[in-house]
């Protein structure tokens, strides 16, 4: 059963994982916490965590700062984006890969490129924040969820439109939405954790400590969680 050993091979993976895990947490908590200047340091770093909020307290708080609320609003609206996008995606790549085995062989792929990718952006990054500035970086990712989803979403409404392409290209319909599909969640997902994330947390700048910390906690708690919840209702 090639799915069978396969699966094998990755609960391998995952208990040797979490014993290194183990041995490393182990290593930190007898070697390097005992040293007092890493100790000093740690004791400095763990008075700077930031304040918990309960949902009320973050939407009070949303609501009495505009600043924050907008800043809200982007993380939500991304994340009923790509959750919309992916879901949508992760349906049609069942219909295509029946076999477990091929779905787990495109989907460790998936996540290769998607590493590689996001590595090379981050690094272009640097660049783009030089460059062009924070407004141009703050746009990239809007735009690339904005764009490449209506191209996913138009093969996933009008596939007959598209026939003739995936019979130029070799494959079907079916197949060139999943492989669109696949190339805007790793566009997506390599703009978030390099432009998108980093803009977030420069647009913290001009506040206050305290509404730093606290808008941050707020947003933690409310984006994050309505952004997902919020794509799921709308399908």
């Amino acid at each position: 059963d090639p799915w069978g050993f396969s699966l094998k091979l990755l609960m391998s993976a995952v208990a040797l994982s979490g014993f290194v895990i183990l041995l490393t947490h182990r290593h930190v908590e007898q070697t390097l916490l005992s040293d007092p200047t890493i100790g000093d340091a740690a004791a400095k770093r763990k008075g700077k965590t930031k304040p918990s909020m309960s949902t009320l307290q973050s939407i009070r708080y949303l609501a009495s700062s505009s600043y924050i609320r907008n800043l809200a609003m982007i993380v939500i609206g991304y994340g009923m984006s790509i959750n919309i996008i992916e879901v949508t995606w992760k349906a049609r790549l069942k219909a295509q890969f029946t076999d477990p085995n091929a779905y787990s062989m495109f989907m460790g792929t998936f996540s290769s490129v998607t590493g590689l990718l996001t590595l090379a952006t981050m690094l272009a990054s640097r660049y783009i924040f030089d460059r062009f500035g924070w407004g141009l970086a703050a746009k990239v990712t809007p735009l690339t969820v904005l764009l490449s989803g209506a191209v996913f979403f138009s093969q996933v409404l009008a596939p007959q439109a598209w026939a003739p392409v995936a019979v130029f290209l070799g494959t079907t319909p079916l197949m060139l939405s999943v492989l669109v599909g696949a190339a805007q969640n790793i566009l997506s997902k390599s703009a978030k954790y390099s432009l998108f994330d980093p803009c977030k947390e420069m647009a913290y700048i001009p506040l206050d400590a305290e509404q730093k910390s606290k808008g941050k906690a707020a947003i933690d708690v409310i984006g994050g969680p309505l952004g997902k919840s919020g794509g799921s209702f709308l399908q």
